[in-house]
């Protein structure tokens, strides 16, 4: 019997009141860019990601959890801040809208980066690209002619988002994306609580 395959990602939790003030923004950037020319992200589904791991056979599962529990001893509950905004690759050629991701310390990025030392052993190499942290809001949708990818980059990079929101992070999860015809569908494998003294 083939081994079952799991498309996961490992990723920070938002508040509920943080998905809310994200869904403002969104709403803001869809009122201004021209139609159909960004795939919105469900609100549901925007989390911080840390890590995307895709293809995952279940057999990894135990040495993942494992992973993702020595990356994470000695971190403690911190908060980031979400304001400003941007586009990947840049506001001229726009792929991505999304909003970014602010903490004292660069706490994230440190966790980030041990996350990646745990998890590149087990056979998912560390990321070449510098680590960015951002909370995708929506993708350019591959039809998208020059002239409205350059609107949406106009519109985003004209609009001012102030400190929308504060999460307070506990924990660091590894999530079970189900992409089906009516969007992905997410499921918490692991929960990985930040215990450290700090």
């Amino acid at each position: 019997m083939p081994e079952e395959i799991l498309r996961t990602f490992i990723a920070i939790e938002l508040d509920e009141p943080l998905r809310l003030a994200l869904g403002r923004v969104q709403a803001k950037f869809k009122r201004l860019a021209p139609p159909g020319s960004v795939k919105w992200v469900a609100l549901d589904g925007i989390h911080l990601t840390l890590k995307f791991l895709g293809d995952t056979p279940a057999s990894k599962m135990a040495e993942i959890a494992a992973a993702l529990k020595a990356a994470c001893d000695g971190f403690a509950p911190f908060e980031f801040t979400v304001e400003g905004r941007g586009c990947f690759p840049n506001f001229r050629r726009p792929r991505v809208v999304w909003v970014a991701v602010r903490d004292k310390g660069q706490v994230i990025e440190k966790l980030q980066a041990a996350i990646e030392k745990h998890v590149a052993p087990l056979g998912w190499p560390t990321e070449e690209r510098g680590f960015s942290p951002h909370l995708t809001l929506g993708r350019v949708t591959k039809g998208a002619d020059a002239a409205s990818e350059a609107a949406v980059g106009q519109a985003v990079g004209k609009s001012v988002v102030e400190q929308i929101g504060v999460q307070r992070v506990t924990s660091v999860i590894l999530i079970k994306s189900d992409l089906r015809p009516t969007g992905a569908v997410y499921t918490t494998l692991v929960s990985v609580p930040l215990r450290g003294a700090g």
